[in-house]
């Protein structure tokens, strides 16, 4: 993975961010092991979420607060695989697979497990399509030679704090409700992302 490939993200610069990379790079963890984690928080947060869809009360409660706990971890992965690569110097050859393929599975579990809570799985699965789709749009006009898209307005990060914000909420009030307008936000929110893509896409293949 490159300098002009990645994400730019502001929390790349912050002193925690940094700190715990440098511990990373410092220890024998590699970079596609941060990248295997994210899809294990991913899988975790699932999990989570269909034991929210299956109970009440205080495990619900505890499912969607640890599902959203989940996100931001995942998150911190996808963080921190980039940063312990190029500025700790720890790339591999693999490094481009292992920087893309557990970020489709983690979007895919945790949209799922969402559409599990929210009691409507159909949804959930929309979701995760748009997702995919959305990172196709990017890599196909990257495959071209154009610069990685990573416009909204519901791209990856907007979709996790989205879904973030609509865990918590929904484990004080009405899951149920709560969880289905997120994943309609998010799923409305990505299909016009796609759509955005592609426009710059074609706008940058009729340029050229």
């Amino acid at each position: 993975m490159s300098d002009t490939n990645r994400r730019p993200l502001n929390s790349r610069d912050s002193a925690w961010a940094k700190r715990l990379a440098t511990r990373l790079v410092e220890s024998r963890i590699t970079p596609n092991q941060i990248s295997q984690a994210s899809v294990g928080f991913a899988g975790l947060g699932f999990l989570l979420f269909w034991a929210a869809s299956c109970t009440g009360g205080v495990v619900q409660f505890l499912g969607l607060i640890l599902a959203a706990a989940t996100i931001q971890a995942r998150l911190i992965c996808n963080l921190l695989d980039g940063m312990v690569a190029i500025e700790g110097g720890k790339s591999a050859k693999t490094g481009p697979f292992w920087n893309e393929a557990p970020d489709r599975a983690a979007d895919i579990l945790l949209l799922a497990g969402a559409g599990l809570a929210a009691h409507t799985p159909a949804l959930g699965l929309a979701a995760a399509a748009l997702a995919i789709a959305t990172a196709y749009i990017r890599e196909l006009g990257r495959a071209e030679g154009f610069p990685p898209d990573f416009s909204g307005p519901m791209a990856k990060p907007h979709r996790m704090a989205a879904l973030t914000v609509g865990s918590l909420i929904a484990a004080v009030y009405a899951p149920h409700w709560v969880l289905t307008v997120t994943l309609w936000i998010i799923a409305i929110g990505t299909a016009a992302t796609i759509l955005r893509r592609s426009h710059r896409l074609l706008t940058a293949l009729n340029a050229r």
